[in-house]
């Protein structure tokens, strides 16, 4: 697969991604190289990617606990006291090879430490192949608040190795296809057509939908790399979706949620309010719920549960003025941004997805 270049970023896949790797790494005179891992990357990804790592350079590994709960400005500050610790100087590389959470947070570590040191990431995950790969979002949440606290930085490189997909559990997997789905809805039918029959893909078939995805990400950043305009259209799902994901995250009586599994959740009611507010087609609502929740099974929202996530859209980084704004659909490929929806419609949102 051809790589591609995104702003400040080239992104590498499979075959291309090591020899551009020691060739970046040959070419700088970086003085350290920090590897950011969290057990399950140190596990299963970390020896396969140093066996293809030609360099002489001091290398240390950095572990940090997995998982969304983990992704805090405490655990920055403790990166940030190893850096300090190993003797990290402006002149380090870091490399972060994990999902969304490490690919966030360690470009943000790398971006603020020292006033901003070179990295690399090393996307693991399918979620963080399609998502986290381009735009340069790091950064972490602010308690069970997604995202709250980064800068927009890009890394030197992004490398896209597929064959770590294969070290994923199924729930990863469909975490990651959640953002692909979503890929589609805001594209075009063509996309979208691809994911018809979810039974039917191939990891080979992955490869080119996650070439494809990213190339769908890299024109729409690119366009809009701060998020004024069209890039907010990449948030299709995300306005509801981040408030379960963050309601399920800091509830103890509930099972915390992957975020493609919460944008999933997220698709299905913002595709029920576009059919009330832009006469988007009834019937495609229904396919893309059936489809949706026939891959990613139900999750029950109590209608108790309603106003407390209804609570937590006002923490949206869409929000302006006070105001709540979703993505919609007009049709499959025509995403509506800055749309204002009453809390009514939202409360029959989650009840088409609970009936």
């Amino acid at each position: 697969m051809d790589s591609i270049t995104a702003n400040d970023s080239i992104i590498h896949f499979n075959e291309n991604c090591y020899n551009s790797l020691n060739k970046h790494v040959s070419e700088h005179n970086f003085s350290k190289i920090f590897i950011l891992v969290d057990e399950n990357t140190h596990q299963y990804c970390l020896a396969q990617f140093l066996e293809k790592l030609e360099t002489t350079i001091t290398i240390e590994i950095i572990e940090i606990e997995s998982g969304e709960i983990n992704k805090t400005i405490d655990t920055c500050v403790g990166i940030w006291n190893t850096l300090s610790e190993l003797d990290a100087d402006r002149k380090s590389l870091m490399i972060n090879i994990g999902g969304g959470v490490i690919t966030d947070m360690g470009g943000f570590v790398a971006c603020t430490f020292k006033r901003g040191i070179a990295y690399i990431n090393v996307p693991t995950s399918l979620l963080s192949m399609v998502d986290a790969s381009v735009g340069g979002k790091t950064g972490v949440d602010l308690g069970s608040l997604k995202n709250q606290i980064g800068v927009i930085s890009n890394p030197n490189l992004v490398l896209i190795d597929t064959n770590f997909l294969e070290t994923l559990p199924k729930n990863q997997m469909r975490s990651g296809l959640a953002e692909m789905l979503k890929h589609g809805l805001i594209t075009g039918e063509s996309y979208w057509s691809n994911f018809k029959d979810l039974s039917q893909l191939s990891l080979n078939d992955l490869d080119e939908l996650i070439h494809e995805s990213v190339m769908i990400k890299k024109h729409v950043v690119e366009e809009d790399p701060y998020e004024n305009g069209l890039r907010k259209t990449l948030n299709f799902g995300h306005t509801l979706g981040h408030a379960i994901e963050s309601y399920f995250l800091s509830s103890e009586n509930k099972t915390v949620l992957l975020h493609g599994e919460a944008i999933a959740i997220g698709m299905i009611l913002a595709s029920y309010i576009s059919t009330e507010l832009l006469a988007f087609p009834k019937q495609t609502t229904l396919d893309i719920k059936d489809l949706l929740i026939n891959y990613y099974g139900k999750v029950n929202i109590d209608e108790s549960e309603y106003s407390t996530i209804i609570e937590l859209l006002k923490y949206d980084k869409k929000n302006n003025h006070g105001n709540v704004n979703f993505v919609l659909l007009e049709e499959i490929g025509k995403p509506k941004i800055d749309c204002i929806v009453e809390e009514n419609i939202i409360i029959n949102a989650f009840k088409f997805y609970e009936n």
